[in-house]
């Protein structure tokens, strides 16, 4: 067919995917041990049960006959189109990784990647939180998990205990004080 009349284009756009933080262009792809084994194990799922299953299931579906009404097979091939969009993602994200492993680092009383930091607001209007500074594919506010593009994060590199930093949050500039910083 005619690519004229095709909806996809040549392009890999594996980076527009929806809700997929994109990284910085010339940034590298920072994550930890653990964000790495977590992409690599869903990466695996994919191509060893959940297209192999789907596969057959498509196939079974166009041995019905009419394939213009069959929602079986017309369901199975456009969730293989997202399954095999999401294995060239996560492949390029893998392979374009680079892991940090936080126990290793070498100057704990500075904010690096991998850190797990404890602030307060700087005026005592608010209690203690911990974030650990992450991968932009492993970033999770609601479990303490934020990219260290994140402009909390930015804020806090290079930080070190006792610090009082300045950030723009959605709601406005904020003071923090830096409490605590680990590596685990």
């Amino acid at each position: 067919m005619n690519k004229a009349f095709v909806k996809e284009s040549d392009q890999d756009d594996d980076e527009d995917m929806p809700g997929v933080p994109r990284l910085p262009p010339g940034t590298r792809n920072y994550m930890t041990k653990r964000g790495f084994e977590t992409l690599k194990a869903e990466l695996d799922q994919l191509v060893r049960d959940e297209r192999p299953r789907l596969v057959e299931t498509v196939r079974w579906a166009a041995s019905n006959g009419d394939r213009s009404e069959n929602g079986d097979y017309i369901y199975g091939k456009k969730r293989l189109r997202e399954i095999d969009r999401r294995i060239r993602f996560l492949i390029k994200r893998l392979e374009s990784a680079t892991v940090v492993t936080p126990a290793e680092q070498e100057n704990t009383e500075q904010v690096f990647f991998g850190a797990t930091v404890t602030v307060c607001d700087a005026d005592g209007s608010s209690p203690e939180q911990t974030y650990q500074i992450v991968g932009v594919d492993e970033a999770n506010a609601s479990e303490g998990r934020i990219s260290w593009i994140a402009p909390l994060a930015r804020a806090l590199l290079k930080a070190r205990e006792g610090d009082l930093i300045r950030f723009a949050s959605p709601a406005g500039m904020r003071e923090i004080e830096v409490v605590e910083i680990r590596y685990e």
